[in-house]
């Protein structure tokens, strides 16, 4: 499992919905990946210190600011590009196994306490965000 996490004032995803200030959180599920995984990668990235503190440091979390979640299947992040110039999405999982993957990824986000927006699973989505910073995570 791979997610990008991007810091936004605002983004939204059509189909889909919006959000303010929060991340989105563009999320590829491999072959392989389990819910347990999903739910390990959203304790994480909810507790990720990348907003600012007072002082200016990278202080405080998702959770600690309040902010909003904007969460899109990408499974175009678990492509592979070492050979030649078109990429291999091989170990991309299924989307009959992604989807409940993804979906309990979200799940536990709200567990968490993070008031979660979706894209919609499959579907193509154009993306707007407003990146705030810019800062930009790859978590693996």
């Amino acid at each position: 499992m791979r997610a990008v996490v991007q810091r936004v004032t605002s983004a939204r995803s059509t189909p889909g919905g919006e959000i303010g200030r929060g991340l989105v959180v563009l999320l590829g599920v491999a072959r392989g990946d389990e819910s347990t995984d999903a739910a390990a990668l959203a304790w994480k990235i909810a507790r990720l210190r990348i907003f600012e503190g007072d002082d200016g440091r990278f202080d405080r979390s998702l959770l600690d600011t309040g902010g909003e979640a904007l969460v899109v299947s990408q499974f175009t992040l678990i492509a592979d590009t070492r050979r030649g110039t078109r990429p291999s999405f091989s170990d991309a999982a299924r989307p009959e196994h992604a989807e409940p993957v993804y979906e309990r990824f979200c799940s536990e986000l709200r567990v968490l306490g993070v008031p979660v927006v979706t894209g919609v699973f499959g579907a193509r989505m154009a993306v707007e965000l407003v990146n705030d910073g810019p800062v930009t995570i790859v978590v693996p």
